[in-house]
This record gives structure tokens, C-alpha cells and sequence, in this order.
């Protein structure tokens, strides 16, 4: 049979029979796997309606067994490699964050017969391709309250990514309140794109998104976009904050989609590009900077800290340059890895600065060459290539939500790209791993992300976890049709593309 695996295993060897799902089946698990055995009873419950035991000591036949791997801690940066062992009982075998990814594999293998359930007897061993396998959400553009960005872990965690990158800042609006300059967010939260409400996290709310994040094996990476995406700083601090710089291309993209164009000192409801800049050279800034990102770094447990870098084009190329090689030393100076957009490779970034490639599959030479230097200053590479890995892009021209300025994306094209063939000249181990960008200017809902974001980011899970010569098309349509009843079950909507044959079981 085809099993319903996405991202597919490491190793997968299937075995005669079926273990029948009993009433009586129990969740055996000692106080070192208490969190995966709660983890493991919502999974059963949601996806069956009947939520088992858990207990201590000796395991039955038809219970589900919990091994937490001696030596392993809860950081979500422990081994990620779990083990399944499915006969006369279901074992499970990681260290807390192999646990969670074995109890996911277990969620999708649990399908109906008839009234009942059962789980194919298998064996499975498993363990991630990338370190890095990321997802992104724009609370700036749109604002998401905590609920849906817990939602949205909930959703990514379940396909085994690793990484929560927060865009917590753009022209429209600043998300993250900031003690030492509160007027960030009183004159900055107001309002999101088109008019739409805006809103912002209180520190005892990126706390707890960070707390739940955690809890699901992901690690937040927050971004303050620099230097240019600013324009809502200058409703706070006009004071370090350059006049909007008109572009072609923004004049065009206005006209045509009969959007206001930026004014300094007044909210900006459109979603045009490229004419804010902080005052790069002016000494108030980096007081400011100084000030931001030392809140930020304190806030974040984890190592990651971005500062965007893309898009500053009103800015003149060896200012851009200057900022970049300040900001990335003023992030690695705090304690943090500096990470910005591919962009920033065309200055002297700080060692250890990882880029976020944004390009096509078919870079340009100028953008290969800037992703090229973050390897070269000892950094390394994370893909998201805007024609294949943005979630914000169409399936199709007639889609209702979404954009087409990168591509139009369908299921396939999600699917059919490998991270280490886009730039040459570099070895495998410069590609980190992968991340699937949410940009929010054509969604305002949970519903809307669930559009754009499934059945894509499994294909892109798929893409950052498992293994390179395993990536195959028609395997890959076979395994995720089944994924529909697991989506169901736990009431995420979403897109379902034809092109697969969705079953309910």
C-alpha cells in the first residue's frame, strides 16, 4: 500500500498486517516523555474522537509506547531523528523534538476502516535533511492576533518545520511593542494594507508565541526589516526617517491598482515598495537601532535575529552597503546570528550572517553573487525562491487570494525544485535549508492562510526534510492525497488541487 507520509521518511520498511486500533489501547509513557504522551492523546483524540489513557509502567499489546532517548534535552535544536516501530504495539523513539516528529508520522498513518481504526505494521527511521526548514508570516502588512499565529505553528509544526520567522515590521506597520520607544507603537500599530485593522504584540505576547512555538519545536525568528520598508517608523520618529522616494515602478503599480502612494508622516494603506529609508548616516538612527534590536535579541531565546535588507531602492548602493556592515555587526555584537534577505550580500556582511535567497530558481548573476557572500564571510544560505517557495503567490490566474508578480504556483512547482542546484559554485553544506514566505497583503483571515498555505507547505516540508534522491512527483501526489482526512480532522482548510486524488479515509 502507499503510505500517507509527508515529508517522506528517511527509511520506510513496510510489514504484512495491520495493528486494529482497540478501546482499550494505552499511552504508556514515563515523566520523561509526559509532554509527547499529552501531544500524542490530542492526536488520537482529534483524529479518531476517542482519547486514550496515559499511564506508567508495563506496556500491553495495542498500546502506543513512549521512549525519550537517554541524554537529549527539550530544545528544539536536539536531535531531530525519531524512530517508529509499529506490530503488536505502535513504539515511538526521539529525543523530545524526535518524539513530536514520530507522533506526527504516527497522526498520518491512522486511517479508517469502517467504524474503527488501524496503523499499517511498519518500520520507519527517520531524520531531517536540513537544519533549517522555516516558515514565514507577515504580521506587518496584515495583522494576526496571537491566536492565529498559534494556529499557524500548529499547522507548520505538524509537517515537521522547525523555524517561525515573524516579518514584524514594513511600511504599513510596526507589531512589537518596544519599552524604550513607545511611540512605535502608538502612532505605528494603527492601521495594516488597504485600511484593514492593525494591532500589535505586547511583550508578554511574543512571549507566549514564542512559549507555544517552543512547545511545538520551533524556533522564532523575529525580523525588523532595515533600512528600507520603514515608513512606519517615521510615524514615531520622523526624525531619523529620509522622504519617500518615488519609483517607477511604485508610480505604475499604484496607478494600476488605484492605491495611495506613500506620504511621510501618515499611515501608508498601499503595498508598493522601495521609497522608505531610515537616515542611514545620522547618529540619532543608530541610537535608535541600538535600542530596537538590543529589545528584540532580549526578547528571543533563540539564536536568530533578521534585519531584513531587501527592497532599499531609493538608497544609494554604497549606503546600503555601509548600513548592512554596521546593523549585521550590531546583531552579531548582541549575542545573535544576523540574518537578512540575499540583497545584503553586496556589502561586508558580519561573520556568521546567514542570507535568505529570495531569487528565482534562475538567478540572476548580481543576486548569485550577493547570496554567494554570506558563504564566503563564514554564513551560510537559506532558499525560499519567490517562484517556487512563496505562499503568497497564486495556484492559478483565477485564484481569489493571493499575487502573481513572482509566478504562479501550483502543487507541482512547490514541489519540483532542489535548494542546492539554484547557485553555483557552492557545496551542499552552504544551503542551511529551506523557508516558505506568507506575505499578507491579500489575506486577512486564518481561512486565507489556510488557502495559500495547504497543501504547498507539505510539498515544501517535503523539500527541507527528505532526503534528495527520494524527491519524486507521482510518489508524492500518491502520499499526500490521504493527508485530506488528517487536515479535516483537525479543521484546516485549505486548496485541494485536482490534480490529486483526495481521500477521506
Amino acid at each position: 500500500m502507499v503510505l500517507p507520509l509527508v515529508p517522506l521518511p528517511s527509511s520506510v520498511v513496510e510489514r504484512p498486517g495491520a495493528l486494529v486500533l482497540a478501546p482499550s489501547a494505552r499511552i504508556v509513557a514515563d515523566d520523561t516523555a509526559d509532554a509527547a504522551a499529552s501531544v500524542l492523546a490530542d492526536v488520537i483524540a482529534q483524529r479518531t474522537g476517542s482519547r486514550p489513557e496515559i499511564v506508567t509502567g508495563s506496556a500491553r499489546p495495542g498500546d502506543f509506547v513512549l521512549h525519550r532517548r537517554a541524554g537529549t534535552d527539550d530544545e528544539a535544536t536536539d536531535d531531530e531523528s525519531y524512530t517508529v516501530r509499529i506490530g503488536d504495539d505502535v513504539r515511538i523513539e526521539g529525543s523530545a523534538t524526535g518524539l513530536f516528529y514520530g507522533i506526527q508520522t504516527v497522526r498520518q498513518l491512522l486511517t479508517s476502516e469502517g467504524d474503527g481504526w488501524m496503523l499499517p505494521h511498519v518500520e520507519i527511521d527517520d531524520a531531517p535533511r536540513f537544519e533549517y526548514r522555516g516558515v514565514m508570516l507577515d504580521v506587518a502588512r496584515t495583522f494576526f492576533d496571537v491566536e492565529t499565529v498559534k494556529a499557524y505553528i500548529e499547522r507548520a509544526s505538524s509537517l515537521k518545520f522547525n523555524r517561525l520567522h515573524l516579518h514584524l515590521t514594513d511600511d504599513q506597520g510596526w507589531r512589537l511593542q518596544i519599552d524604550s520607544r513607545p511611540l512605535l507603537t502608538e502612532n505605528g500599530s494603527a492601521t495594516a494594507v488597504l485600511g484593514r485593522p492593525g494591532g500589535f504584540y505586547t511583550k508578554d505576547d511574543f512571549r507566549e508565541i514564542v512559549r507555544y512555538a517552543s512547545a511545538h519545536h520551533m524556533i522564532v525568528v523575529p525580523e525588523i526589516d532595515l533600512p528600507g520598508h520603514t515608513h512606519a517608523i517615521g510615524l514615531a520618529h520622523p526624525e531619523i526617517m529620509e522622504a519617500p522616494v518615488m519609483n517607477d515602478a511604485l508610480l505604475a503599480q499604484a496607478a494600476e491598482l488605484g492605491q495611495p502612494l506613500p506620504i511621510a508622516g501618515e499611515p501608508y494603506l498601499g503595498w508598493g515598495v522601495g521609497h522608505s529609508s531610515v537616515k542611514i548616516h545620522d547618529e540619532h538612527t543608530w541610537e535608535f537601532l541600538r535600542d530596537v534590536l538590543s529589545e528584540v535579541a532580549d526578547l528571543t531565546p533563540g539564536p536568530y535575529l533578521h534585519v531584513g535588507g531587501d527592497e532599499a531602492l531609493g538608497t544609494a548602493p554604497a549606503d546600503f552597503n555601509a548600513f548592512i556592515e554596521q546593523v549585521t555587526a550590531l546583531v552579531a555584537g548582541l549575542g545573535k546570528t544576523p540574518m537578512t534577505w540575499h540583497e545584503a550580500g553586496s556589502a561586508l556582511v558580519a561573520e556568521g550572517t546567514i542570507g535568505q535567497y529570495w531569487g528565482s530558481v534562475a538567478p540572476s548573476a548580481a543576486h548569485a553573487a550577493e547570496a554567494r557572500r554570506f558563504t564566503e564571510r563564514g554564513g551560510g544560505l537559506v532558499m525560499s525562491p519567490s517562484d517556487t517557495a512563496y505562499l503568497d503567490q497564486k495556484y492559478d490566474a483565477d485564484f481569489t487570494v493571493g499575487l502573481d508578480w513572482a509566478s504562479l504556483i501550483n502543487l507541482k512547482t512547490a514541489y519540483d525544485w532542489e535548494p542546492t542546484a539554484i547557485i553555483d559554485d557552492l557545496s551542499d553544506d552552504a544551503i542551511l535549508g529551506v523557508e516558505a514566505p506568507l506575505w499578507s497583503e491579500t489575506i486577512a483571515s486564518l481561512a486565507d492562510i489556510d488557502q495559500l498555505f495547504f497543501p504547498r507547505a507539505a510539498a515544501l516540508a517535503e523539500t527541507g526534510w527528505s532526503r534528495a534522491d527520494s524527491h519524486d512527483w507521482a510518489s508524492f501526489q500518491s502520499r499526500i492525497a490521504s493527508l485530506d482526512a488528517v487536515w479535516d480532522a483537525a479543521q484546516w482548510g485549505g486548496h485541494r488541487p485536482t490534480e490529486i486524488a483526495w481521500s477521506n479515509r
